[in-house]
């Protein structure tokens, strides 16, 4: 297939990376025109990720209106609050008729001012397109040296068949699964980056093992819950974009809202971190996101709501797990009861 990743930070050097390894016909359209002329020429995304040689076939051009001219796959690599400028800056680049495109979305955050998820802003802003994400619990490092990894495929017609896509995306070190659960799909890899900031947390509290373990079974409880009530499906939460992102994520050394969260609870402030950082912490303002959704639907999440206090009004993350300790005892049960 012919594809085009708009987006050249890690995430969208390494995925095209993989694409080009497959045999496909691969096309990197940094945001900047400098960027791309650096990494055209140099051979390597420096700046986001070093030591990593591109193949010569992976075409490295500023040029988003050619690229996307026979696009069959445009996978749209940049955060989620740059989503819909991303899409509007698509719309004008792509011819008015043709063959319809399959546009990806790889971002894990919901829109600031409106809570959409990423597919909602591309639909809204490419009205007709197919639009789907993918998303999993994979590093772009990872990926970009071949380590095997799985992700997971869905879109906003469920009764389109992807499993054209599937393979094209698929290879010896990626494995890709399908859903027709779009919301969850997309819940689970925005919900997960707001839980790896409280596991930071917990580790620049240096509280331990059994405290994270603690944190993360009851993340996995909270985010089925809030999932379901905003229309996902249960069992999406357990597979790739919900657990397994959740796993890695709050595990990982490379992970940004890990670490983001780890200096927080070493005594570090949001905002001085954030005045600091080169790269996006999704997990920031997804976290208000999910904290305003929930209020307007009365869903109960009281680490999101823990979260929201230190992130957002200053709260110190100790003062936070103890409020969360000395809640009212309950009986654990399923996330969500059976029918």
């Amino acid at each position: 297939m012919n594809f085009v990743v708009v987006g050249a930070g890690a995430w969208g050097t390494a995925f095209a990376l993989h694409l080009a390894r497959t045999g496909h016909t691969v096309a990197l359209v940094p945001r900047r025109p400098e960027q791309a002329q650096t990494i055209g020429a140099q051979r390597e995304n420096a700046e986001y990720l070093p030591g990593v040689a591109l193949p010569p076939a992976l075409v490295v051009t500023p040029d988003l209106a050619a690229a996307v001219a026979r696009a069959e796959v445009i996978l749209l690599a940049c955060p989620a609050q740059a989503l819909r400028e991303t899409s509007t800056r698509l719309r004008h680049a792509l011819p008015s008729a043709g063959a319809e495109r399959f546009v990806v979305s790889l971002a894990k955050g919901l829109e600031s001012q409106t809570h959409a998820r990423p597919s909602e802003v591309i639909a809204s802003v490419l009205p007709g397109v197919l639009v789907g994400a993918l998303t999993g619990p994979t590093n772009a490092l990872g990926v970009a040296r071949g380590e095997p990894s799985a992700m997971v495929l869905a879109a906003n017609r469920p009764t389109t068949p992807l499993q054209d896509f599937q393979s094209a995306m698929s290879g010896r070190t990626l494995r890709i699964y399908t859903s027709d659960d779009l919301a969850g799909v997309e819940f689970g890899g925005c919900l997960k980056n707001i839980y790896a900031i409280a596991a930071g947390c917990c580790d620049g509290l240096k509280l331990g093992d059994n405290t994270k373990a603690a944190l993360l079974t009851r993340a996995l409880a909270e985010m089925v819950r809030v999932g379901v009530a905003l229309g996902a499906r249960p069992e999406t939460f357990y597979g790739l974009s919900g657990f397994g992102d959740m796993v890695a994520t709050c595990y990982g050394g490379w992970s940004r809202n890990r670490e983001f969260g780890q200096r927080i609870g070493e005594g570090g402030t949001a905002a001085d971190l954030l005045a600091h950082r080169r790269t996006v912490v999704e997990g920031y303002q997804t976290t208000e996101s999910f904290a305003g959704l929930c209020a307007e639907r009365h869903i109960d999440a009281p680490i999101l709501r823990e979260m929201q206090a230190i992130l957002f009004a200053g709260k110190k993350p100790a003062a936070a797990i103890a409020a969360l300790m000395t809640r009212e005892l309950k009986r654990e049960a399923p996330a969500v009861a059976a029918p």
